[in-house]
């Protein structure tokens, strides 16, 4: 296996370096264009050649020299940047429909321009799906009198814009906005009754920044509108005190990698004491059972300052990668409740379910797609296997990364830490931490003050004061304490910006970089060492690491290695691959957790599409000319439809259960949901027939509001954070709980016969 592994990577290698040798080629005919001699006007005739080429059909791939050299020329002029070779290379394999990995601080954002620029001559838009809003509005505003010179318009989509303004936006030749809100606009488009209010054109071609945390960190995360949400009275609090009073080992087990939790023999018996519901088991009990289970796992393995924080008497998710907050996110219905009440908040109910799409579904709507990121090499499996890109890997310039000091305690680990952040300290250059928490980054910043270290925390507390906090960051003698969030698309200046600070920085060795554990994701460790060496600034990075780290207890390192002095630095060569080895696993692991899950949601989505084309057809009114029967039908389709969402989450809740029976759970789930689906037109029809003879062919607003055919008063949008779903936390889905589930059921399945022998 390790040889056909080896042969694969080689030969993608191999393949790497003749496509940089081609677009080195095509970048030596690029520079050949010499426009500098060209006047302004010039310029703008040339471009206005290029759009009437591109929309009367010529092939942009024949546009390419001539429209890369114009944008190099005119970024020149309008922003004052002169791409570099590299940064042409990846434009270049950004049109081929490559994913891009470009080191971190060496001009993604301007190698996206020329791209964007060639495949927006068509008229049909482009879209570039970035990070957050600040770097929409950022990076529009930034290379905006690019396009503008050119000919073209350009706008940013934020939230909480008016639909008129958002749909003026999407209607430019570029739009910057993220995948969230874009996501979020198709799904209110979805369910309007009129064509003028909706925002969005058919999807054309589109760049992804910061593309694996788009395309596979976020790529299963659902984005939802909901109807009329509404309070919901909750008996959480009553099974929350019911948790609380549970010990683990005493009531309660966890797998061996502490990602499950379930109620023992012990447990059941004191619940059922507690709730005095009878027998837990009972069908009738099911819902009992249910929220016993979610207010355990919110209990058990749900930390505060961890994994959520409460802000403003309201629960605000964590975002695992970042640190951040996970703005207008939630859990499913049961956990989020559960939590909720573990915390003494009011739950209110999030309403029915009118709409989802997956942020990888919703990407897969653009006939082209692009990304670029720093880190997509050790993710290339996943991103070919699910969105058909391979990567190419841009040359970048070098950054020093040490290679990590272990010791075997946390608190020999932290011992060292403050006297190296306290010894780099005194030298004046800036040092940036990431730590794995919230609880850590404050605990660390109360170890450095009492080392006479002053230091800056940037964590969830307090992201709005990111900005601020990072443009100090490369500060002489600035030390930032951060989760791993600090400047994700922003750079670090060295010096803050001061030439001559920044030249005395760069003397002491640029920014130095220090992760305070390892990432169950390669590419999120290079995330944070990508945060120094920006730009061909110098920099440095180390992790600091401890064998009681939560990823090592879970593998069991820490009984395989040992130092005779808990304050030496493990160098065993072995140890050092071990947690690389883990890393790769778990990232096998992940992939497999994600194709597993594209089996279940993959056929919905196949259904949604099929149905919007329907419904999109009504509204266009290319099938129905009377404006009653498109008001009903369009009202009936989403009626069902929301119905049909409904039922397909109650059968994916329950379908583990069919293993029992040696049936497939997901051959069933498909059977299942296809057989539901296919009474869908036949209620639609029969339903719109009986509306239709009560509006007696009435095309009066009025009268359609009478008979209850409007949309809804009030709609919501937000995520479901199903990483509780589907990663170390789940009791519910995936192949790495498949066991559980087995063991569990046929526990719950033969109790009754233990009792009855008792």
């Amino acid at each position: 296996m390790n040889v056909v592994v080896k042969l694969i990577r080689e030969f993608k290698e191999r393949d790497n370096r003749r496509l940089l040798k081609d677009y080195r080629d095509k970048v030596e005919l690029i520079r050949k264009r010499n426009l500098e001699v060209w006047d302004d006007k010039h310029l703008q005739a040339e471009s206005l050649r290029l759009q009437e080429e591109a929309r009367s059909g010529k092939p942009l791939d024949d546009l390419l020299v001539d429209a890369y050299a114009l944008v190099c020329e005119v970024a020149k002029r309008t922003v004052g940047l002169q791409p570099y070779d590299v940064q042409i290379m990846a434009a270049i394999a950004l049109h081929e429909r490559f994913l891009i990995e470009q080191h971190t601080g060496e001009g993604k954002t301007l190698s996206a321009v020329m791209p964007v620029y060639l495949n927006a001559l068509t008229g049909k838009g482009v879209h570039v799906l970035t990070f957050n809003d600040y770097l929409a509005n950022r990076d529009a505003a930034w290379m905006g009198p690019i396009y503008r010179f050119l000919g073209l318009t350009v706008s940013s989509v934020q939230a909480g814009m008016s639909l008129l303004e958002k749909r003026e936006a999407y209607a430019k030749d570029i739009t910057y906005v993220t995948a969230k809100e874009a996501g979020f606009d198709y799904l209110r488009d979805t369910i309007a009754f009129n064509e003028a209010d909706t925002v969005h054109r058919p999807f054309h071609y589109v760049i992804v920044d910061e593309a694996d945390s788009l395309l596979l960190d976020e790529a299963r995360v659902p984005l939802v509108i909901s109807g009329d949400s509404s309070a919901s009275k909750s008996d959480g609090n009553l099974f929350a005190e019911v948790a609380r009073q549970l010990r683990p080992g005493e009531h309660y087990d966890f797998d061996e990698f502490q990602r499950n939790v379930y109620l023992n023999e012990a447990g059941a018996a004191k619940a059922e004491l507690l709730l005095g519901c009878g027998n837990l088991y009972d069908s009738h009990n099911s819902h009992w059972l249910t929220s016993l289970n979610c207010a355990l796992h919110v209990e058990s393995l749900l930390k505060k300052d961890v994994d959520y924080i409460v802000r403003d008497g309201v629960i605000e998710l964590i975002e695992e990668h970042t640190g951040r907050v996970a703005e207008n996110r939630y859990l499913p219905d049961g956990l989020q409740a559960a939590l909720v009440a573990k915390e003494g908040l009011q739950w209110k109910a999030g309403g029915r379910i009118l709409g989802t799409i997956t942020i990888q579904h919703f990407i897969s709507l653009y006939s082209g797609i692009c990304g670029m990121t720093a880190t997509a090499h050790a993710s290339a499996m996943e991103f070919e296997d699910i969105y058909a890109l391979q990567v190419v890997q841009i040359p970048p310039n070098i950054r020093i990364d040490h290679k990590h000091r272990i010791y075997t305690h946390k608190e020999a680990k932290y011992k060292a830490l403050v006297q190296e952040i306290s010894s780099v300290h005194r030298m004046g250059r800036p040092i940036l931490i990431g730590t794995s928490s919230v609880e850590e980054s404050d605990m660390l910043a109360e170890a450095l003050a009492a080392d006479g270290v002053p230091c800056q925390v940037l964590n969830a507390k307090n992201d709005a004061k990111e900005a601020e906090i990072i443009a100090k960051a490369g500060e002489i003698g600035a030390v930032t304490v951060s989760t791993n969030m600090a400047g994700r698309g922003v750079d670090i200046r060295l010096g803050g910006g001061n030439p001559a600070q920044a030249e005395v920085v760069a003397k002491l060795g640029g920014l130095y970089v220090i992760g305070t554990y390892v990432n169950e994701s390669m590419r999120i460790d290079d995330q944070l060492r990508g945060r120094c060496g920006r730009q061909g600034d110098p920099g440095s990075s180390v992790f600091y690491i401890s064998l009681e780290d939560e990823l090592m207890l879970r593998f069991g390192i820490h009984k395989l290695f040992r130092a005779p002095n808990q304050d030496e630095v493990l160098d065993d060569p072995a140890l050092h691959s071990k947690i690389e080895h883990i890393q790769r696993v778990i990232i096998g692991q992940n992939f497999d957790i994600q194709r597993e899950l594209n089996c279940y949601s993959d056929m919905v989505e196949d259904q949604r599409r099929i149905l919007y084309e329907e419904r999109l057809g009504i509204l266009k009114a290319e099938r129905l000319m009377s404006p009653s029967e498109r008001r009903v039908r369009l009202f009936y389709i989403d009626e069902f439809w929301a119905d049909h969402l409904a039922y397909v989450s109650y059968i994916r809740e329950s379908i583990h259960l069919e293993s029992i029976t040696s049936r497939n759970p997901i051959d069933e789930f498909h059977t299942q949901i296809t057989q539901a689906f296919e009474q869908i037109p036949a209620k639609i029809d029969h339903e719109s027939a009986n509306m239709l003879r009560k509006l007696g062919g009435s095309n009066e607003p009025e009268k359609w509001e009478q008979f209850g055919l409007k949309s809804p008063i009030s709609t919501r949008t937000y995520m479901i954070n199903d990483q509780y779903s589907q990663d170390k936390r789940s009791s519910w889905t995936g192949t790495t709980v498949f066991a559980f589930w087995v063991s569990k059921i046929l526990k719950l399945l033969l109790k009754p016969v233990y009792r009855m022998s008792k």
